[in-house]
């Protein structure tokens, strides 16, 4: 019954009449795939003593500063179906957060196990979903529900170079990209929508473009560059 109001909801933002015999008529929709390139050379602000190197844990792997996500900027609120129990999981694993870049929707739990053989302190003072898990040892499990939609930096107490980055969206079209940069974001209803990229190194306003999802749908590639 919910997902045939939501059907019905986003038909009629995007004025879709109905079939003659009052039903309404399949929702077309489009993808939006790509390939994000970041070449951000380590800036004199993150030139930090190595914490591997001073036996204080695992050094960060360079990798992380790749991971971007991609996501529309604006959409109809009828397009999001609140509630449900969604999870998800940051894991912390070789005194590193797994992932380093985590995106969710509003209302999802967020997992943050464990896996490592010492202590750990979860917490983070973001603003509107600032939270402190105080310590736990291994094997333990503790988890947070993030309401509002925002960028959460994420730390351990214990050990300083620990951190990870949590988006949090009020839609589901959005896409974490993976080891090659390459990214997908399915079931986009057409329209006219600003397609922008989150990545860590950038600073102030993030990478834009404008897409155009036509009524018969199709794909569309859209690559960014950062740097």
């Amino acid at each position: 019954m919910r997902t045939a109001w939501l059907t019905v909801a986003i038909l009629a933002v995007f004025g879709l009449p109905p079939r003659p015999d009052g039903t309404p008529p399949p929702l077309v929709t489009g993808v939006i795939r790509g390939r994000v390139e970041v070449r951000v050379e380590r800036s004199l602000r993150d030139a930090r003593p190595d914490p591997g190197s001073l036996s204080m844990g695992q050094a960060r792997d360079p990798g992380e500063r790749r991971s971007s996500v991609v996501y529309l900027e604006h959409f109809p609120v009828a397009a999001f179906e609140p509630g449900g129990d969604r999870r998800a999981r940051l894991n912390q694993r070789g005194e590193r957060f797994v992932p380093h870049v985590l995106a969710i929707v509003a209302g999802t739990w967020v997992d943050f196990p464990n896996s490592d053989r010492t202590y750990h302190n979860v917490f983070s003072l973001s603003k509107d979903n600032e939270f402190n898990l105080g310590r736990y040892a291994s094997g333990r499990s503790r988890a947070v529900r993030f309401d509002r939609p925002g960028i959460v930096r994420v730390f351990c107490e214990i050990h300083s170079h620990m951190s990870a980055f949590i988006l949090v969206f009020a839609h589901r079209f959005f896409a974490v990209t993976d080891d090659d940069g390459r990214y997908r974001i399915d079931g986009i209803p057409p329209g006219t929508y600003t397609l922008a990229v989150w990545n860590e190194t950038v600073h102030g306003d993030p990478p834009r473009r404008q897409i155009v999802i036509g009524e018969g749908g199709g794909e569309i590639a859209a690559d960014f560059s950062i740097r």
